[in-house]
């Protein structure tokens, strides 16, 4: 039950006792108003009786005396208390004015004859007294009739006290009776009054409002310091603390998804940053491994939940190479062919081992991995992938913050890595030769210009008879033979220097160090390496390919600037020799 009611109701039976008690105190008034007119009632029939009482025996002595005595001042207080008793002639309408049973009525009027007919007696005296008859005077007031009517006065007013007596006892006892009964009900009335209002101090205002209050204060203290953690008690009372506590359940139910979808706003926020700084930094990346670098540094910030690796395909092997990982993913491997991905294939994020069944990627293996495979695709081409899996036993958020997040990594990776394929085939078109893929002339001359003091080797190389390649078997021959030495240059000198393209067809190696014999031995491999090499062309035998080389070293016998002159010189005289050999220039000088 509501407060309200208990409330509504308690002051209605309170109202209502109340009025009842007041009731019952006015009933013990009338009661008590009673009794006290009851004993003044009482009160005043005696004095009436005790007057005529009185009034007959002042009369009857008065008249005796002057009976007796003859003494005219005795005649006068006769004569004055007649008149007064005159007064008293009327005591029946006195007592019937004063509200006297009938019996009571009847009493007062045979005392009223008696006193009559006393009076009579010794009016009678008295007038034999004046007569001079002595006798008959004193006999009248001394007879038996006056006895008789004396006593007749005495006896009605002594029956009409009793009389007056019982009838007023009665009513007092009966007013009193009434008067303690209505006592007794305003005194239980005013009880019941007292203990329901004590009642409803204690369960209402204790116990349903101020203990359940008592217990509120300190939660929502707590919720008013957006401490949402607190736990709110169940009430199912079905009332105003019931109500006010389900208000708080929902404040906190409210003020807790508030929180949630804050830290959802600040972890969105604190995502786009990530990826806006990844953004800027992907801007100025300048290599690979800078590119693998950032993306290892910003994709777990972006993606917490995840691991992952970035892979960027290799043109020339048709092979997606691990290039950066974060988080240790275990499904990732060193490079699979593009086939091996079913996300590379489709050209869609693709899910292997996720919640819903599909096929699993080649290149995961036998881990059974929840992963994900984000192909990236840039100017129509794919450039890469990034795969991703998941480092907890957590579900698949396949949730649209997720995704865009995806595809903001994917679309600016993959834009990055398109933009820096294309500055590296740009850059490789001002160094390099585009026929086989060596180094052009300015990168040599760069090259030297930035040695300075460094010791270094150079061997000048010629294709011997190179014309008749062309002329015999076309320029595209020409251009396989070209290739072919390229390749073997390459091959030969393994990453101990640089081959350049010269021009025509003739090429050049620098090789760190200025050690001679080093050089001649690697030029002498070379030479080895081409002319037994055969080379055919569209099923056609080329025959056997031959070079000339000269060999100069620098700073032994002089400066960078005239390396290639005095490997010219050489490869002039290796060719005046009958070509197919290798000549040092310290040997020409010598």
């Amino acid at each position: 039950m509501r407060i309200s009611t208990i409330t509504n109701w308690a002051y209605g039976v309170t109202v209502v006792l109340t009025a009842l008690s007041g009731a019952a105190f006015l009933v013990a008034a009338g009661a008590g108003e009673a009794e006290r007119a009851a004993v003044d009632q009482h009160l005043k029939f005696d004095v009436l009786a005790e007057d005529l009482a009185v009034s007959s025996g002042r009369l009857t002595a008065e008249a005796r005396l002057y009976a007796i005595r003859k003494d005219a001042r005795h005649l006068a207080a006769l004569r004055a208390e007649e008149a007064e008793a005159g007064t008293r002639e009327h005591a029946l309408d006195r007592a019937r004015a004063m509200g006297a049973a009938p019996g009571e009525a009847a009493a007062i009027a045979e005392a009223e004859r008696d006193f009559g007919e006393l009076n009579a007696l010794e009016a009678a005296a008295i007038a034999a007294v004046g007569a001079g008859d002595d006798v008959l005077a004193r006999g009248v007031l001394f007879g038996p009739d006056h006895e008789r009517a004396e006593s007749s006065v005495v006896s009605a007013l002594d029956h009409f006290r009793a009389l007056t007596a019982a009838r007023t006892s009665y009513e007092m006892l009966q007013a009193q009776k009434a008067n303690d009964a209505a006592t007794l009900v305003a005194k239980i009335m005013l009880s019941i009054t007292a203990l329901l209002f004590l009642s409803v101090l204690y369960f209402v205002l204790r116990r349903r409002v101020a203990m359940p209050l008592a217990k509120m204060t300190g939660i929502v203290m707590r919720l008013a310091r957006q401490d949402y953690a607190v736990e709110v008690p169940e009430d199912r009372r079905q009332d105003e603390i019931g109500d006010m506590t389900h208000a708080i359940q929902v404040f906190r139910e409210n003020g807790l998804e508030r929180e949630r979808l804050e830290a959802e706003r600040r972890a969105d926020r604190q995502t786009k940053d990530s990826i806006l700084q990844m953004m800027h930094r992907l801007q100025s990346c300048q290599t690979l491994s800078e590119l693998a670098e950032v993306v290892a540094c910003f994709a777990p910030q972006t993606l917490p939940d995840l691991a992952g690796g970035l892979y960027v395909l290799d043109d020339e092997r048709n092979a997606l190479a691990l290039l950066s990982t974060w988080r240790d993913p275990r499904g990732a491997s060193e490079g699979f062919a593009p086939t091996s991905c079913w996300g590379v294939r489709r050209g869609r994020v693709h899910v292997s081992h996720g919640p819903h069944l599909d096929v699993t990627c080649l290149h995961i293996g036998e881990t059974a991995v929840h992963s994900l495979c984000v192909p990236l695709a840039a100017q129509g081409e794919t450039v890469g992938m990034l795969y991703f899996e998941y480092v907890s036993d957590v579900t698949a958020n396949d949730s649209l913050a997720e995704r865009l997040y995806l595809e903001l990594l994917s679309d600016n990776i993959a834009l990055t890595l398109a933009n820096l394929r294309l500055r590296e085939r740009l850059a490789n078109l001002a160094v390099r030769d585009g026929l086989t893929g060596l180094l052009n002339r300015r990168s040599l001359d760069e090259a030297l210009n930035q040695a300075g003091d460094r010791p270094l080797a150079c061997i000048m190389i010629d294709i011997d008879h190179f014309k008749r390649f062309n002329d015999q078997f076309g320029h595209d021959a020409g251009d396989a033979v070209m290739q072919h030495v390229a390749q073997l240059m390459t091959t030969v000198i393994d990453g101990a220097g640089a081959a350049y393209r010269f021009g025509g067809e003739e090429f050049t190696l620098l090789l760190h160090g200025g050690d001679e014999a080093r050089a001649m031995a690697t030029a002498e491999r070379l030479r080895r390496a081409v002319a037994s090499a055969p080379l055919a062309h569209h099923g056609r035998k080329l025959g056997h390919v031959t070079v000339s080389l000269g060999v100069a070293v620098s700073p032994t016998d002089g400066p960078a600037s005239s390396l290639l002159k005095r490997a010219d010189a050489a490869l002039l005289e290796a060719k005046s020799m009958g070509r197919d050999r290798a000549i040092a220039a310290s040997a020409i000088a010598a």
